[in-house]
């Protein structure tokens, strides 16, 4: 179902990129509907959850706005996946707190849990198996969510769905794996899939930033006319995740 765009919108979307909670409060008192969308089919909650804004989400929540509810032209964006995108874990909290379903697929079939692992939000993930989340629900295609992690070489991220119960064979699947990637060059690899998704011609950059954990995210960038326009990042934990799986398998480091 369309919500028709009524004259408050502007005023509420306004309000929840800027931040203004008590601007929000003072719109849905007046009547304007939290299940408000914007020319675009956005829902009101949706742009709450994905600029990271738990305040505003549990507002709108408090007003009546479905958790379940898609958001976009074919309704296939689900708030708590934009918000576990980002790592927005205490968003993500409110969300499931009001009773967002945590294994719920958007339109091209992912979840949140599947979302946050890929970014390698390890608080994310923990809060989403914390409020049942399926440890090993895979996408579509058949890949779990261990594996996703191992992909994105996020030994934060591995070691909380292993706190949250992997089954041994998913462990196994996950640990060969992450022997793949022992010396593959990281940030070469990420330039190869830009390019396949944009084509020849442009020129790179990488970044290498320490993160959590003393492990290495490498980021490589494709610019035009000096600006990035298309990126990609990925870490360098897996010799880390390799040891964290043998040790939970039982299996010597080798």
């Amino acid at each position: 179902m369309t919500h028709q765009v009524t004259a408050g919108t502007d005023a509420l979307f306004t309000a929840i990129l800027r931040g203004e909670e008590d601007a929000v409060v003072a719109l849905l008192s007046s009547g304007v509907s939290a299940e408000t969308t914007d020319e675009d089919d956005q829902t009101a909650l949706h742009l709450a959850a994905v600029q990271d804004q738990p305040g505003i989400v549990r507002r709108l929540l408090a007003a009546g706005a479905d958790p379940n509810r898609g958001s976009g032209p074919q309704a296939g964006e689900l708030p708590l996946c934009g918000a576990a995108t980002w790592g927005h874990a205490e968003t993500v909290r409110a969300l499931l707190e009001a009773g967002a379903r945590p294994d719920s697929r958007e339109e091209f079939g992912g979840t949140a849990l599947l979302s946050a692992v890929e970014g390698g939000h390890a608080a994310t993930a923990d809060v989403l198996l914390a409020f049942g989340a399926d440890s090993e629900l895979a996408t579509e295609e058949g890949t779990s969510p261990l594996v996703v992690s191992v992909r994105r070489g996020s030994p934060a991220a591995v070691r909380v769905l292993l706190e949250h119960g992997v089954s041994e064979p998913g462990q196994r699947v996950a640990l060969a794996e992450a022997r793949l990637w022992l010396d593959r060059d990281v940030a070469e690899d990420l330039h190869t899939e830009l390019v396949l998704a944009h084509g020849e011609g442009h020129r790179a950059v990488t970044r290498r930033e320490t993160g959590q954990g003393g492990v290495e995210t490498v980021v490589v960038e494709l610019l035009r006319d000096d600006e990035p326009f298309a990126g990609r990042e990925r870490e360098t934990g897996h010799r880390n995740i390799a040891a964290l799986l043998e040790e939970a398998l039982g299996e010597r480091t080798g």
